[in-house]
């Protein structure tokens, strides 16, 4: 019987830290997310910017003053 204990204990102590590491990577995996939304969210903003600042430079350039 003492060995039986003995095994179940030592899958309860698994389990419990099993159940620590996934919750460390769950963690883990919500902020990587949070700051990948962060990181779209600029790139987003970013490319509307550009997209705004394009007309400006679509204008056709005069020649240099030499020509």
């Amino acid at each position: 019987m003492s060995e039986l204990s003995e095994r179940l204990d030592g899958l309860e102590i698994r389990i419990a830290h099993q159940d620590r590491t996934i919750a460390e990577l769950n963690d883990v995996i919500t902020e990587q997310w949070n700051k990948i939304a962060a990181l779209d969210r600029q790139v987003m903003r970013l490319r509307e910017e550009m997209q705004n600042m394009t007309p400006a430079r679509e204008a056709p350039e005069p020649p240099p003053p030499h020509y």
